[in-house]
């Protein structure tokens, strides 16, 4: 989503992928700079406090949820952002979701306590900062236990787990197989990039893959309902081999942001772009 002229102040709001925004520097451009002078905008009857950062926290999450369940869980809602919450490198069955808009919070808030499969969601209303703070402890779990913050939710105290120790079912972590993996997972010649800046284009993801022969033909940039980038693309290589060894530009960065890499297949394309007619 594009979020023109919002402060970087504590009620501000940014854009993008999460982890890319844990860097010192935002990334460049109009969309994400900070408003200029006052933290509060100005219109012809004073000054306005900018809008609340549209965040809420979702607690009880089924031990193998993944982002789609999430997505339509909100269904009808702009989802900019999902973060499943990791300790110990294993999950909570906690989340943070992103919306498009603070309007949006007010009917996520409405999902509070409907269920997600045979498990009920509490939904929470959050901040800015605590998103930001589970950012960086993600960031933290990530280089320590090797958690893939992409997927899997868990579950919450009383519903499904083990009172006083943790439930059986928790002791692997689940994940979409798609994040599972990676190194092992088979190669069908397509690979799925997650992170990218809202503003990269064709040009941008062929200059990342510039050592390798792929045509812009061969690259998808994904957009939502809306026509609005999803931060998501798809590269079709000429062959499994290749597009195995492209995996070495996974976590690499293109601006300045880090993108990660996953194997995919036909169909996660088609369903992707078909999102976005």
């Amino acid at each position: 989503m594009f979020y023109r002229g919002y402060g970087d102040g504590p009620d501000g709001r940014e854009t993008g992928p999460k982890r890319q925004r844990m860097s010192a520097q935002g990334p460049p451009g109009p969309f994400y700079g900070p408003h200029p002078g006052s933290a509060f905008m100005y219109n012809p009857y004073g000054f306005v406090p900018p809008p609340v950062f549209p965040v809420v926290k979702l607690r009880g999450l089924p031990f193998d949820c993944a982002e789609r369940d999430v997505l339509d869980f909100f269904g009808g809602l702009d989802v900019v952002d999902v973060l499943f919450v990791h300790k110990n490198g294993k999950v909570t069955g906690e989340a943070f979701c992103v919306l498009g808009y603070p309007l949006q919070v007010d009917f996520a808030l409405g999902k509070n306590r409907q269920n997600m499969g045979r498990r009920y969601v509490e939904v929470f209303r959050s901040t800015k900062q605590e998103y930001y703070k589970a950012i960086a402890n993600e960031v933290a779990e990530s280089r320590v236990h090797g958690t893939v913050t992409g997927g899997g939710g868990g579950g919450s105290g009383g519903r499904g787990g083990v009172s006083g120790g943790r439930s059986p079912r928790r002791q692997v972590q689940r994940v979409r197989p798609s994040d599972d993996g990676k190194e092992n997972a088979e190669h069908t010649g397509i690979m799925r990039l997650r992170g990218l800046p809202f503003s990269a284009g064709k040009e941008d993801i062929l200059d990342f893959f510039r050592d390798f022969d792929i045509s812009e033909d061969s690259v998808h940039v994904t957009v939502n309902g809306e026509g609005r980038p999803t931060g998501d693309a798809f590269v079709e290589f000429r062959s499994a081999e290749e597009s195995r060894a492209a995996m070495v530009k996974d976590r690499k960065t293109l601006g300045s942001r880090y993108i990660e890499l996953f194997p995919s297949s036909v169909e996660e394309l088609e369903e992707a772009l078909s999102r976005g007619r």
